[in-house]
Formats: structure tokens, C-alpha cells, sequence
């Protein structure tokens, strides 16, 4: 496991939506309820692998669409996050940055308003507690279609249970 000194929050990078979705799976099966997990992937991500007639219908699915219409229809100026997350809860969809983010890490953008995202993904990542070089490697693999899943462990126990499913489920840049 990468430890690191801000050792807050368990980060996993997944390739696909199965691995994601096993991975989320487990970690709801454990006691996390779906607004202890953190969910960021690009709009296009979303639109690749949870969108359209022939994709099954899953709670990561629902959680990374919750925000898309809302997002979408307030428009493009960063300010609107507060007004976003407001409408439509822990989820926001992020115009100009082409980002879907769910979890607390959506409530707190929201609270940090539009400064809170003048660094971007970075920006907000570290706002979140994730090291820089972590919060660089992360956009980099949001960029390129990968869903990042990241949750504060309850225990030591879970983040080595975590730490050792994540790296099953082709999990990568697993930190704690």
C-alpha cells in the first residue's frame, strides 16, 4: 500500500466499469453507504460506460447519472456548483471541466463554490485531502476514460481488506 502523510482517504483508479463496479459493490456491502463514497469520472467516461439502452441499470450507474440533467441545464459558469449540488444532492456534473463528480467530495465543491475549482480536478482533489502528485496521476487517468473510487476507511482492518479486493479488481494507484 502507497502510504502517504495525509493518510485520510483510500484512492483506487479502475480501467473499466466492471472493476469499478465490483469494487463499489464491495465496499457497499461492507457498511459504506453510497454518500461515503467518492466518485469521479469524465462526462465522457459516463456517457461510455453508463449511458444508452443496452447498459444495465447498477447503483454506481445511478449515482454517476444523478447529476448529469441538473448539471447540464444550469449551464456553464462554475458558480452554478452551489446551485447544482443544491438541486440535485451529492452529485454534480461540472461544465467546462467535462467532470461527473459523486459523494462528499461534490458536497464540498459545492461549498467552495467556484475558487474551489480554479485548479481544476487537481485543485479539487487537494482541496479533498489527496496529495498533489496523487490528485496529477489521478486527472491524468480521468482524462483518459479511467473511474477514480475513493472512501475514508472506518478501520485499518478495511483499508488492508480494500487495498487487497482493489488490486483484484485490476484496481490501480491504490493510496491510503
Amino acid at each position: 500500500m502507497n502510504k502517504t502523510d495525509n493518510a485520510g482517504i483510500m484512492t483506487a483508479m479502475f480501467r473499466d466499469r466492471d472493476s469499478a463496479e465490483r469494487a463499489y459493490n464491495e465496499l457497499r456491502a461492507r457498511g459504506y453507504s453510497k454518500d461515503d463514497i467518492n466518485v469521479i469520472m469524465s462526462d465522457e467516461a459516463r456517457k461510455r460506460h453508463f449511458a444508452g439502452d443496452d447498459v444495465e441499470e447498477t447503483e454506481l450507474g445511478n449515482k454517476s447519472m444523478e447529476g448529469t440533467g441538473a448539471g447540464s441545464a444550469i449551464g456553464g459558469t462554475l458558480g452554478a456548483i452551489v446551485g447544482a449540488v443544491a438541486a440535485i444532492g451529492t452529485s454534480v456534473a461540472i461544465p467546462g471541466l467535462g467532470l461527473v463528480i459523486a459523494g462528499p467530495l461534490a458536497a464540498g465543491l459545492a461549498g467552495a463554490g467556484a475558487g474551489g475549482l480554479t485548479g481544476g480536478l487537481i485543485g479539487a482533489l487537494i482541496g479533498a485531502g489527496i496529495p498533489e502528485e496523487r490528485a496529477k496521476v489521478y486527472e491524468t487517468g480521468v482524462k483518459e476514460g479511467n473511474i477514480v473510487l475513493g472512501f475514508k476507511p472506518h478501520t485499518a482492518e478495511d483499508a488492508r481488506y480494500f487495498e487487497s479486493h482493489f488490486q483484484q479488481q485490476r484496481g490501480e494507484h491504490i493510496y491510503y
